[in-house]
Parts: structure tokens; C-alpha cells; sequence
């Protein structure tokens, strides 16, 4: 029996389990969710999820939300060992980039740039130093690394793929970090179905900023 998954394909978290699933051969029966429309809000989506948040699966009557506790799952369901290493420092090394990811890189592109597309703020100085911090970050754990975790492909890289390609299509240059840009353009070449999992989102993304942008310049 297929896993449900809610989601909406131009969310990074979403392009999270869609690229953790392609890598594991893992088939979804897809469930769109219009967040604009409220539809994360009705009765029937509020028993699955409680916090209303996608991307969330259910498999067989099992309901689990939050993209990197969902990755980890499928990995562990479907014999991912080399996206999540069974040895305890190589899993912990993952673990720690995937948590880099969820507490720091991604929050602090939030912080920075939703407010601006979703809410009209005026761009903060400040918080794009903290942003711009935390890609350096990922420039240094990066430093003599093919890959974000070691030499192999991991739920780390296709976690942080999702954020920095997010980072990408908003606009952000990465040129002042080279390994990110070397090791954005690898896990583009070598993620399984990269551009259909998550190169469609980011058009979507792109997309909503364009229209977001002309009306900013009216």
C-alpha cells in the first residue's frame, strides 16, 4: 500500500521528502494541499496533523509530519543505509547537518526573505548577515567534503539541497561560497529525478517571487 502524502510542491520541506522518496524508489499517492486556500485547516487535515504543517504522510493509518523526521523514516523503512548510515558517528554526522539545516540555515533564509515575499516587510540588513553566516557555515563543513556528510550522498545533502536551491531562486548570490556552489551543482547531477522532485518546486517558487516582485514595482 503506497504512502499518502499532503504537500505543495513549491515548499523546500515539501522537495525535502519528495527528493528522499525518488532516492529510495519510494511511490507516494500524492495529495495536494492549497495552503492559500486554507485546506491544511479542515477538520479531516487537522485529525491527521494537529499543527497543520506539510509535508505529512500517513502510512497504513500511521501519520507523521516534519520533512527531516520523515526522511528519516523512509530511510529506515526502505533500506536506505547509504542516505542514512547504520555506523554511529557516520549517522551522527547526518544527523548533525540535517539539524544544522532544520535550526539554522533554513530559519534564518525564513526570517529574512518570507517576511519580505508574504507580508511586504522591508528587507533587514541584519538578518541577511545572520543568513549570510550560516551559508558560511555550510562553505566550511563543506571544505575537503564531496558531499555534505563524507564521501556518499545522504538525507543530509537532499535536505540542504532543498534550502539552498530556496536560497537560490530568491535571489541570494552564493559566489562568496565556493564549495557550496561546487557541492550545489554535484547533489543537482547525482540526487535521483533532482529536477522532477524538486527542480518543478523551485519553478513554482521562482514563479510566486516574479509575481511577488512585478507588483512591488508597480
Amino acid at each position: 500500500m503506497a504512502i499518502d502524502l499532503f504537500y505543495t510542491p513549491g515548499s523546500a520541506p515539501c522537495r525535502i521528502v519528495l527528493l528522499v522518496a525518488a532516492a529510495l524508489n519510494v511511490e507516494f499517492n500524492h495529495h495536494l494541499v492549497d495552503l492559500r486556500a486554507g485546506e491544511q485547516l479542515t477538520p479531516e487535515f487537522l485529525k491527521i496533523n494537529p499543527q497543520h504543517t506539510v509535508p505529512t504522510i500517513v502510512d497504513d493509518g500511521f501519520s507523521l509530519w516534519e520533512s527531516r523526521a520523515i526522511s528519516r523514516y523512509l530511510a529506515s523503512k526502505y533500506g536506505g543505509q547509504s542516505l542514512y548510515p547504520e555506523d554511529l558517528k557516520a549517522r551522527a554526522l547526518v544527523d548533525q547537518r540535517l539539524d544544522f539545516d532544520l535550526g539554522t540555515l533554513y530559519p534564518r533564509f525564513a526570517q529574512y526573505f518570507y517576511p519580505q515575499l508574504f507580508a511586504g516587510a522591508p528587507a533587514d540588513e541584519a538578518l541577511l548577515q545572520k543568513l549570510e553566516q550560516g551559508l558560511k557555515f555550510l562553505d566550511t563543513f563543506l571544505e575537503g567534503q564531496k558531499y555534505a556528510a563524507g564521501s556518499e550522498l545522504t538525507l543530509a545533502d537532499l535536505s540542504l539541497v532543498a534550502t539552498v536551491s530556496t536560497i537560490d531562486a530568491a535571489g541570494i548570490n552564493l559566489k562568496d561560497y565556493p564549495n557550496v556552489i561546487r557541492w550545489f551543482d554535484l547533489v543537482k547531477t547525482t540526487a535521483p529525478k533532482y529536477e522532477e522532485t524538486n527542480g518543478k518546486g523551485i519553478q513554482i517558487f521562482k514563479d510566486m517571487i516574479a509575481q511577488w516582485r512585478a507588483k512591488t514595482e508597480l
